[in-house]
């Protein structure tokens, strides 16, 4: 038995899923942190839309509801991977400008960047 936990990965696999996970977190938080590094720069730009800031409201805002004020990376994560949907039709409803889609994606990112600040296992 104990050749045939060997064969199918045994402890090892452990650790490997281990990695996956912490890898899985540091790519999101890369992700995150472009979106905010974009956000930045777009709003330096002339002409860039106040409803930025209000979209960036509302996600924060739905993130408290579904994420709470307690929670780890790997929560945020997971909800990240939902937010496409969520977090569209949470701006669709109560902060839209012309254009708003073509920023939504920075702005989805940059607020999961600022709200990681928060988490119990936040590492900068």
């Amino acid at each position: 038995m104990a050749r045939g936990r060997l064969l199918l990965g045994g402890s090892p696999r452990v650790r490997l899923t281990s990695a996956v996970v912490a890898t899985d977190v540091e790519s999101a938080r890369r992700e995150w942190e472009t979106a905010y590094r974009r956000l930045g720069e777009s709003a330096r730009e002339p002409g860039s839309p106040d409803g930025i800031q209000r979209q960036l409201r509302v996600v924060t805002e739905e993130l408290r509801k579904r994420v709470g004020s307690t929670f780890t990376l790997r929560e945020l994560v997971d909800e990240y991977g939902r937010a496409d949907d969520w977090a569209r039709d949470a701006i669709a409803d109560r902060a839209t400008h012309p254009g708003w889609l073509s920023s939504f994606a920075i702005v989805e990112g940059a607020a999961f960047h600022l709200y990681s600040r928060g988490a119990v296992d936040y590492e900068p």
